[in-house]
C-alpha cells in the first residue's frame, strides 16, 4: 500500500478518521470523542496494512469500513444496551405490531403509550435506544434476523454523487423490499435518512437544518428505524 512512509500515509488519512469518529453517537460514559478517534486511528493503520490494491476498491471506502468497524467493535464490548432496555424495546415492537394489526393503520405515539402503560418520555427513551442500536448495527436492527440481506440504507436511498462508502451486496428481494418501505415514509423521515446515511451529516447538523434539538433528531430516527423494522418484517414474511 505504501508509496510514501507509513507515518505519512497515516497523517494523510487522519481527516477520514475524524469524519468516521464523529458519526459514532457518544452514548457511553466510558468513552469520549477522543477515545473513538484514537480507536479509529488503529483501524486506519490496520486498513493500511491489509489493503489489497489488486481488488480495485477505493482505499477511502475500504478504510472507512475498517475504521468504523474498529470503533463499533470497541463499543459493542463495553457499551451494550442493558437487558431492561432491550425488554422495553421488544415490548414496544410487540405493542406497535398488535395495534397496527387491530387498527389497520399506522398508530400514534399516544396509542402506543396507552397500550404499554408508559409515558411519552419513556417512549422517547425507547426511540433513542433504537437509534443507538441502529448506529451500532443497522442491519441487525432493521432485519428480522441479524445479517439477513446485509444492506445499508445508503444502498437504496437515491444518490447521484457516487458510490456509498459502505455499499454491500444483497439479494434483490431484500433491496426491493427496503426500497418500498422507505418510500412509505413521509418526506421529513426520508430526508433524515438521506442526510444521515447518504450525505453522512451529523445529528448536530441535521438538528440545525430542521431547527429541532439533537435529542429530537435521535428520537425521530429511532422511530423511523422502528417503522422500517416492522415494515420489513411484513414485506419479507
Amino acid at each position: 500500500m505504501y508509496e510514501a512512509s507509513p507515518e505519512d500515509e497515516v497523517l494523510k488519512y487522519l481527516p477520514l478518521v475524524e469524519k468516521v469518529a464523529k458519526r459514532v453517537p457518544i452514548k457511553s460514559t466510558e468513552y469520549e470523542y477522543s477515545d473513538y478517534y484514537n480507536i479509529g486511528v488503529i483501524g486506519l493503520i490496520d486498513a493500511l496494512h491489509k489493503f489489497d490494491v489488486t481488488k480495485k476498491v477505493p482505499f477511502e471506502s475500504y478504510a472507512a469500513i475498517r475504521i468504523r468497524g474498529a470503533i463499533i467493535d470497541e463499543v459493542r464490548k463495553h457499551s451494550r444496551i442493558s437487558r431492561y432496555k432491550m425488554v422495553a424495546i421488544n415490548n414496544f415492537y410487540k405493542a406497535k405490531q398488535e395495534l397496527e394489526q387491530d387498527h389497520k393503520r399506522e398508530v400514534t405515539d399516544s396509542e402506543i403509550c396507552e397500550k404499554m402503560g408508559i409515558s411519552s418520555t419513556q417512549l422517547n427513551e425507547i426511540y433513542e435506544n433504537i437509534h443507538y442500536l441502529a448506529s451500532i448495527s443497522l442491519e441487525g436492527t432493521i432485519f428480522p434476523t441479524e445479517g439477513e440481506g446485509g444492506v445499508s440504507l445508503g444502498d437504496v436511498i437515491p444518490d447521484n454523487s457516487g458510490t456509498n462508502a459502505e455499499q454491500k451486496l444483497m439479494g434483490e428481494e431484500c433491496e426491493a423490499a427496503l426500497t418500498r418501505c422507505i418510500q412509505k415514509l413521509n418526506e421529513r423521515e426520508q430526508l433524515i435518512l438521506s442526510l444521515y446515511y447518504k450525505e453522512e451529516v451529523t445529528l448536530k447538523e441535521i438538528a440545525a437544518i430542521l431547527d429541532i434539538s439533537i435529542a429530537r433528531v435521535s428520537q425521530i430516527h429511532g422511530k423511523v428505524i422502528a417503522k422500517l423494522k416492522l415494515s420489513m418484517g411484513d414485506e419479507l414474511s
